[in-house]
């Protein structure tokens, strides 16, 4: 038994190494998931807890439960996600470079030593962005460096107002002394303010490609680039490069604006800066990544920026944007440019306050656009932007289609997402629509409740797609019009003289929970539906009676979807 059951347990590993997940034990994956059972679950369930706290490190604590299903025990067990600085859990037979795991999709996949180190450098601050350089003060930008003299004895006049400019330089981390003495640059130093930190650091770079088609390969004229170049210099110069090279390759679109059009570049440019920003700063430096480039990737349909280094501490692709949500993997690098200003502007080259990707969200939102895709792979970090409007003519005359009243702004966006094939969760969608966790859960449980989305899974493992009467509706159709669902006649069949809670009219009718709340509560306003007993409506526990007809057509009376 204990032999059988470690091939359950290294997947909990694996969990754990990732977003967490959930392992079932007693169905047959290869029949369907065909519910076979287990003999003894008390013990399988006593032997796998055993083994995860056993055999793994750290130990992995999951919450087993045993459940009984068409007359089968089933031994569920939910893996929680390790804490960042706890990363990675491995199998401690194997040791930590060959035990290592993470899931990725419906497989297993082993992690590198890289992806180790980077997983490891999480637990504590790295100084990569703080080791000596063979540079000195001479190899840096002297405009840049009275700047920044003049803006840190001005903005933090107790930490450098009476200090001479070295010691400003070596207080503020631009540089340091070495072991034989001599001041040298640090490597923050030198990409904040170098003149050519590339002379040191070839790959210190970033390499911007723009491919004719989707795929990346040459289109039927021959072309392999539409535009190929490498962007050079500090950090603030190459923002300023990057973002020209990217403004150059762009073209414009019209969109709606109040009575007429106007024309806006393909992407919000304070998109692409805060991405291009993020980067270059958070990009891993260690002695493995330093000859691993910044990469921005042009395509007909998308934008890429892709850094090597997966996020750092404790914020995650599904925090990314919340407020008060920041960590920096080189922080005297950024602390650096919170005061370094891009040439020709007024402005520093960032914030450090969390803000960057909150602009990015917001002033794609803004111009109507799809949300960026964030894609953390542990050994690199890649933001996507989709190259079109979210609410396009086309999106809006389906929306229409749907012949839905009453649906909020927001709820069109999570559609249209959906129709764009993109991930709809929760988090999602409070990303793309700015609304808080309650009224994001409340819209997203009105629209399964429409029949215009199913939801899968539970909690935070909750996804949502098309209904299957609403994928019916394609563009192609263009005088089709769905008929909204009408459920009354349903519940109310369902109820007839009994009382019966939510949940059992869910089962009678076969409507899931949110499609008969929502008919319920309609016929509670029409006066054909009341709670028995003094429960609230909200309660779970409500029960709901048909009431007395206070005419003889009441039942027949004409009813108003169109007040939804």
């Amino acid at each position: 038994m204990r032999h059988a059951l470690r091939a359950f347990v290294r997947p909990c590993q694996r969990f754990s190494n990732t977003r967490g997940g959930v392992v079932v034990l007693g169905v047959d994956e290869t029949a369907n998931f065909a519910v076979t059972g287990v003999t003894d679950a008390a013990k399988m369930s006593a032997d796998l807890a055993a083994q995860c706290s056993d055999e793994m490190e750290p130990a992995v604590r999951p919450l087993i439960g045993i459940h009984q299903v068409e007359d089968n025990s089933v031994v569920v067990a939910e893996i929680p996600e390790m804490a960042r600085e706890q990363k990675p859990v491995f199998y401690k037979g194997a040791g930590i470079n060959q035990g290592s795991y993470v899931r990725v999709g419906d497989g297993d996949r082993k992690l590198s030593s890289y992806e180790v180190q980077v997983m490891l450098s999480s637990r504590g601050q790295p100084r990569d962005d703080e080791s000596l350089t063979r540079c000195t003060v001479a190899d840096l930008n002297p405009e840049l460096v009275e700047l920044l003299v003049l803006r840190l004895r001005r903005v933090r006049p107790r930490a450098f107002q009476h200090l001479e400019k070295m010691d400003v330089l070596r207080r503020a981390k631009v540089i340091a002394t070495a072991d034989d003495g001599s001041d040298r640059v640090t490597l923050a130093g030198l990409l904040a303010l170098g003149e050519y930190p590339q002379a040191e650091y070839p790959q210190l770079m970033i390499s911007f490609v723009h491919y004719p088609t989707v795929s990346g390969v040459e289109d039927s004229s021959g072309t392999r680039f539409v535009d190929n170049l490498v962007v050079e210099g500090s950090i603030p110069v190459m923002v300023i490069d990057a973002l020209s090279a990217v403004r150059r390759n762009m073209s414009r679109r019209a969109v709606v604006s109040g009575v007429g059009r106007q024309d806006v570049w393909e992407y919000p440019e304070t998109a692409l800066r805060e991405a291009i920003v993020n980067a270059l700063v958070h990009r891993d430096l260690s002695p493995a990544a330093i000859g691993t480039q910044v990469q921005i990737e042009m395509y007909p349909d998308r934008l890429v920026v892709r850094n090597p280094g997966g996020l750092f501490g404790p914020v995650t692709v599904e925090k990314l944007g919340e407020e008060g949500v920041s960590s920096s993997r080189n922080a005297a690098l950024l602390r650096l440019l919170e005061e370094v200003p891009i040439p020709g502007e007024d402005r520093t080259v960032c914030e450090n306050r969390g803000s960057g990707i909150r602009s990015m969200i917001a002033s794609l939102r803004a111009a109507g656009m799809s949300q960026p895709k964030f894609v953390d792979r542990i050994s690199s970090f890649q933001v996507t932007f989709p190259n079109h409007a979210l609410l396009s003519d086309e999106t809006v005359d389906w929306l229409k289609r749907l012949g839905e009243k009453g649906l909020t702004d927001s709820q069109c966006i999570g559609l249209a997402m959906l129709r764009e094939g993109q991930i709809l969760d929760n988090q999602s969608y409070r990303t793309a629509t700015g609304l808080d966790s309650r009224i994001a859960t409340q819209e997203l449980g009105d629209l399964v409740g429409r029949e215009l989305v199913v939801q899968t899974g539970t909690r935070r493992w909750a996804r949502y797609a098309l209904s299957p009467r609403v994928q019916g509706v394609q563009s192609r159709h263009a005088d089709r019009r769905l008929p909204p669902a009408d459920r009354r006649d349903e519940v109310l069949r369902a109820l007839g003289n009994q009382v019966l809670s939510r949940a059992e009219l869910a089962a009678i009718t076969g409507l899931s929970n949110q499609t008969v709340r929502r008919w319920l509560t309609i016929l509670r306003r029409e006066g054909l539906v009341e709670i028995a007993g003094g429960e609230s409506p909200q309660s779970k526990n409500a029960r709901y009676r048909r009431c007395r007809p206070s005419a003889p057509n009441a039942l027949q009376a004409t009813l108003d979807l169109d007040s939804e």
